[in-house]
């Protein structure tokens, strides 16, 4: 066995992992590291053997973990990590708080973020992906960001250093990701809240919120995310592809594509991680033979099959 440093937060060998993902799925981590501070990452990182892989995980809101778990250590923040400091048109978030917390309390000081609102998971996978919505992405507004590499350094990254793209960064799968700082335009508290309950309502009537999901599923061969607006176009759009191939609502075993949003990959009750990874393989062939159009894969998939 690889030799592992020592801790002040915690570690726990062999953790299922199913129970921290919102599609409920997946095996068993070989280990679990939760750290206590920055400083408690860092010296673990620095310390951990460089042959023992690293995955981040953050609130498992876009993740399939592979019914065989995650060989390495799972680097998951938590308290410690999850501060939201307002400035006078900033807004430092760290990489655990919830996208949804960082926009209400971004509004509640006149700052827009608006757009975080909607965003399911954590700060650090939002700037890991470029999370974005209604035409505002995490680029447009990510001042710097910090992240412990894998070699235990604190990094502070501009955005310039991350290599934004549509759901993309060019931040190494295993350094870890610790606070963010955006900048808002300034706005009324009351409006921003108003406009944060419409897109919640917009979301709410057009997505399965109440089901087993990781999001969106694919990404958009547009290229972008829906803007929201009225002269939106749905043409390119991942959902219209999969609806025009016919999968609405299409299933295998226990996973489905939503009859509500297709572009939803849900778990009915009883999937497993593979079957929900074969019913995303299914609709990408299926799409790829009718419409000519291969479909990213925008859920993260891990580990070993089992």
């Amino acid at each position: 066995m690889i030799p592992l440093p020592n801790i002040r937060g915690a570690l726990t060998e062999n953790r299922p992992l199913a129970d921290l993902t919102w599609l409920r799925v997946g095996g068993p981590a070989d280990w679990l590291f939760q750290p206590a501070d920055r400083g408690d990452l860092s010296d673990f990182l620095r310390g951990l053997d460089p042959a023992m892989p690293v995955f981040p995980m953050g609130v498992g809101s876009n993740l399939i973990v592979r019914d065989g778990g995650i060989r390495g250590v799972v680097v998951r923040l938590g308290r410690g990590f999850n501060g939201i400091d307002i400035d006078i048109d900033t807004v430092t978030a760290g990489a655990a708080a919830l996208d949804a917390h960082v926009a209400r309390r971004a509004a509640e000081a006149g700052l827009d973020l608006t757009f975080l609102r909607t965003i399911p998971g954590s700060i650090g996978g939002a700037v890991r992906m470029n999370a974005g919505c209604y035409g505002s992405y995490v680029a447009d507004h990510l001042v710097s960001a910090e992240a412990v590499g894998r070699d235990g350094v604190v990094r502070m990254l501009g955005r310039d250093d991350l290599g934004f793209s549509y759901r993309a960064s060019t931040l190494p799968a295993d350094w870890v990701v610790t606070r963010a700082t955006f900048r808002a335009d300034r706005g009324d508290p009351a409006a921003l809240a108003a406009k944060m309950e419409q897109q919640l309502a917009s979301r709410d009537a057009t997505q399965p919120t109440r089901e087993r999901s990781a999001g969106s599923t694919f990404r958009n061969p547009a290229g972008f995310s829906s803007t929201g607006r009225a002269d939106d176009t749905h043409e390119l759009k991942a959902w219209k592809l999969i609806e025009d191939a016919g999968l609405r609502g299409h299933t295998l075993g226990g996973a489905q594509m939503s009859g509500k949003h297709p572009n939803f990959l849900i778990n009915t009750g009883a999937a497993t991680a593979a079957e929900l990874e074969d019913l995303g393989d299914l609709v990408r062939a299926r799409v790829r033979a009718a419409t000519g159009h291969d479909l990213t894969w925008e859920v993260i998939r891990v580990g070993d099959r089992a």
